[in-house]
């Protein structure tokens, strides 16, 4: 296997897509359609996909209110500008899940934050 694309269910993918990409300091664009949208990193590499609920047959996203919005999932990103990412995070809410603190595990810095659906996304810096 060579990549993953990690799909989570939204209910506004525009919104969506326009937070993620404020929050990694990328230029705003457009997702390609209305229910689905992939962030991209600079080179192409996709980041994450967004997928409007409901909006096709897949089975684990047609409601959001079969569950608790990402339980058992934990968006984790490796950051090459931590500090910049920090401070773009703070513009978006109003308050951190954790605050910066350094992995004993990685031995790097990460925080985290809620994004607009609710999933935990955790940010660690890349060195």
């Amino acid at each position: 296997m060579k990549r993953t694309w990690t799909i989570i269910g939204v209910a506004d993918v525009s919104h969506s897509f326009n937070w993620y990409q404020a929050l990694f300091g990328q230029p705003k664009t457009a997702p390609a359609h209305e229910f689905f949208g992939q962030v991209l990193d600079h080179d192409g590499t996709v980041l994450l996909c967004l997928h409007q609920w409901g909006s096709h047959d897949h089975p684990t996203l047609a409601s959001p209110g079969s569950s608790q919005p990402g339980n058992g999932l934990l968006l984790f990103f490796r950051v090459d500008d931590f500090d910049q990412a920090l401070d773009r995070a703070r513009g978006l809410v109003a308050k951190l899940e954790e605050e910066v603190s350094v992995n004993p595990s990685t031995g790097t810095r990460e925080f985290a934050l809620r994004d607009p659906d609710g999933y935990y996304v955790m940010v660690s810096a890349w060195d």
